[in-house]
């Protein structure tokens, strides 16, 4: 972040303009944090929304330049490229049209193309002439990105580009640590969440004895579903990250085998004490699909339509330190021991009830208020509960006990 503030601050004092760089700050990290708007696009606002602050006419873009991959060292570059498409992913965002890899003799480097440039999807295998194309980096990583000025023109020559390996390598959890490795994975899936994309079939929380890990089964894979606490080897998984979170992707390449042996997941717990302050909606008792173990929306599976589903229970909570707080996630044996109300005696409330809310209710009214400490596997914005201890909140008079003990010592 500072040294995206010094390039801005800079380019400002070039033109006689003066921005503390503390509001420079604020901008950047409203573009970058909020809007999750990537730091060369942040760059080019910042700079622009400044220089028309103050009245001055912002710099011509220079006219970009031909180059090879490996000549990509900064970002906020114009490049022209003579590439060959190498890879083609699933787009993470509805607001990507096509992501990959494309290369040549020097070198691959990933690829974005933004819907919004309205420019016509390349193909795999196939060699083009990009125009304007816009580099960026991220956590040291450089890529181009395709948007409204950018140019596509197919090349009738073929590009020599370096090869990449798809030869999956069988790895552990802990060792993927960078996006584009094809893997072999021996795991256990520890648990399957909701999907909000119908290009998703399944996602959920993977793990070995190493720690866990996020996965996508994109539903063009045509890949049978994975079972929650079922281990199996999935062959040919390609890794991704995003804001620094590693993923594993399942596509029409990958295979799902059975295992016999129970994989163990290791713990990589994190810790967080706080008050119980909301149960969330989806919380207390719910049914999920036989098959494929996702909670069910009015009896539906977004996958296997109006199945009878089993029931579960769980807590969606949040938790709150004072200073921020914390979504977290509890299984079935932990709400029943948290909560006193076993599986049965709860489908007994609903059922007397005619409303599957009063568990819900009951749970609130049992935990909201009350102080913990959880621990377990952190998953983008849940903790997933192992252990849950009470403690006892901090009052007023216990702060004053406490000093009126130390100052009789």
């Amino acid at each position: 972040m500072k040294e995206l503030i010094d390039q801005i601050s800079a380019r400002l004092r070039e033109q006689s303009i003066i921005v503390p760089d503390e509001e420079i700050e604020v901008r950047l990290k409203k573009l970058i944090d909020d809007f999750r708007v990537p730091e060369g696009e942040a760059r080019r606002s910042v700079l622009n929304y400044f220089q028309k602050e103050h009245g001055v006419t912002p710099l011509a873009r220079a006219g970009s330049e031909r180059v090879k991959i490996s000549e990509i060292k900064e970002p906020g570059r114009w490049v022209d490229l003579k590439v060959k498409v190498v890879d083609l992913w699933e787009p993470a965002t509805e607001a990507i049209s096509q992501t990959g890899l494309v290369g040549d003799s020097s070198g691959v480097m990933k690829f974005v193309k933004w819907k919004k440039s309205e420019l016509p999807d390349m193909l795999l295998g196939q060699s083009y002439s990009l125009k304007n194309a816009v580099t960026d980096e991220f956590q040291g990583r450089f890529s181009i990105k395709l948007n409204r000025t950018s140019q596509i023109e197919p090349l009738e020559e073929e590009v020599e580009a370096r090869s990449i390996s798809k030869r999956a390598q069988e790895m552990k959890v802990i060792e993927i640590d960078e996006p584009g490795v094809w893997v072999d994975l021996k795991v256990k899936v520890a648990q399957l969440w909701e999907t909000n994309s119908d290009s998703i079939s399944q996602s959920g929380l993977i793990g070995d004895e190493t720690g866990s890990i996020k996965f996508v089964k994109w539903a063009k894979a045509d890949l049978a579903d994975l079972e929650e606490g079922k281990s199996y080897l999935l062959r040919n998984l390609v890794t991704d990250e995003f804001q620094g979170r590693f993923s594993v992707k399942l596509n029409r390449t990958s295979q799902i085998e059975p295992l016999d042996i129970d994989v163990q997941i290791g713990s990589q717990a994190a810790e967080f004490s706080g008050a119980l302050v909301d149960v969330q909606k989806g919380s207390g008792l719910i049914k999920r699909c036989p098959v494929c173990k996702r909670s069910l929306a009015k009896g539906v599976c977004a996958d296997h339509g109006k199945v009878d589903g089993t029931y579960d229970l769980r807590i969606k909570a949040v938790l709150d330190d004072g200073r921020r707080v914390q979504d977290v996630l509890i299984n079935r044996e932990t709400t029943e021991r948290l909560v006193g109300l076993t599986l049965e005696e709860a489908r007994m409330m609903a059922m007397e009830a005619l409303d599957h809310e009063v568990v819900r209710s009951l749970i609130e009214s049992k935990l909201v208020g009350r102080y913990f400490t959880i621990t377990g596997p952190r998953v983008d914005r849940y903790l997933l509960v192992e252990t849950v201890n009470e403690v006892m909140p901090v009052t007023e008079s216990s702060v004053d006990e406490l000093m009126s003990q130390a100052e009789a010592i």
